[in-house]
């Protein structure tokens, strides 16, 4: 049985312009979600930027005896230079940036790398895991023992991030090794998702839906309904 998967991204309900981004790798190496902001302008261009200089940085290097985690972090550098040198080109745009979340299948392993507060989830069974961890400031602030989960989630900073692609000062890129199996379920979300679905929520749209495309289209409808404050997308990975 084949690895399936599929991707799907909405502008929602109170945004005019999409400024998520998502590619999928034909042969189902790689996946990956950005979600830009700056500006309309800036924050499409930003995660357009983003997610085809990683695939076409992953699809030049694939074969070379670079290993994974390297491969990875050079892909993202690549990228956040393309985004800092169309800044340079276009003033305008200077303070866009987006999120990125990818996943990696590769030499018989899987790899996760994010900037932001875009995520990753794995399904396993009936266990849902949020795989990365979000760099926004409550995110840390939660880790120090200052908020509750309860606090962070409607706390009026909860989108400020603490990196994003398109700033000089990337200090930490976060990549890690992901255990799979067969039959897990791999969700690459935006904030757009995450902000209007709860986590028990996204965990029933996993596991009761029939296949990638069906727990898709279930998860950017329950956001809509749910405010749709912001773009949603998804991308869904069941292992054969």
């Amino acid at each position: 049985m084949k690895r399936r998967f599929t991707g799907l991204t909405d502008t929602g309900v109170l945004r005019s312009v999409n400024q998520d981004d998502f590619y999928i790798d034909p042969q189902g190496r790689f996946f990956i979600v950005a979600d830009g902001m700056g500006g309309h302008a800036g924050g499409q261009e930003a995660s357009h930027i983003a997610t085809q200089s990683i695939q076409a940085y992953l699809n030049d290097r694939w074969d070379d005896k670079i290993d994974s985690e390297a491969l990875l972090e050079e892909a993202i550098e690549s990228a956040n230079q393309e985004i800092l040198d169309d800044q340079e080109e276009h003033p305008e745009r200077s303070d866009m940036g987006t999120t990125i979340v990818i996943v990696l299948f590769r030499r018989d392993r899987a790899w996760s790398a994010h900037i932001g507060d875009s995520r990753l989830y794995r399904l396993r069974g009936t266990e849902l895991e949020q795989v990365t961890e979000d760099q926004t400031w409550v995110a840390r602030a939660m880790k120090m023992g200052d908020l509750t989960p309860e606090e962070a989630r409607i706390h009026p900073w909860r989108h400020v991030l603490s990196q994003c692609l398109g700033r000089k000062d990337i200090q930490h890129i976060e990549i890690q090794k992901v255990e799979i199996e067969k039959g897990d379920r791999l969700l690459l979300c935006s904030d757009g998702l995450t902000e209007e679905v709860p986590d028990p929520s996204i965990q029933s749209f996993l596991m009761g839906s029939e296949n990638c495309e069906e727990a898709a289209k279930g998860l950017v409808e329950q956001a809509k309904e749910n405010g749709g404050s912001d773009n949603i997308t998804v991308v869904i990975v069941i292992e054969g």
